[in-house]
């Protein structure tokens, strides 16, 4: 199992706008894609920088999967950010693996 983390950083005037478009339309967007089988929204509460910051986390079965959202679907789902939100957040992606600790 594969990890496609994106870590966040919000301007606090955006933050509210921000969570209700990925609660309602971003996140929907991506897994409407078929390359993910679950997500997770997490806000980060330690985070040592300014604003407000969240994970959004996206688990695909696959490496080739997350290879594909990449390569097919990422810069779409990108471009349908909201002009309001251009220059008011940076996003940081991580790809991890799952180990099983068996």
């Amino acid at each position: 199992m594969i990890l496609f983390n994106l870590t966040i950083i919000l301007d606090e005037e955006i933050h509210n706008e921000w969570l209700h478009w990925m609660k309602t339309k971003q996140i929907q967007d991506v897994m409407n894609t078929g390359c993910f089988v679950s997500n997770r929204l997490l806000n980060v509460l330690d985070s040592p920088n300014e604003g407000v910051t969240y994970c959004v986390q996206y688990i695909s079965d696959s490496l080739e999967n997350l290879n594909e959202f990449r390569q097919k679907h990422e810069h779409m789902i990108q471009a349908n950010m909201p002009e309001q939100f251009n220059n008011k957040l940076v996003l940081f992606p991580t790809v991890m693996e799952f180990i099983d600790n068996q």
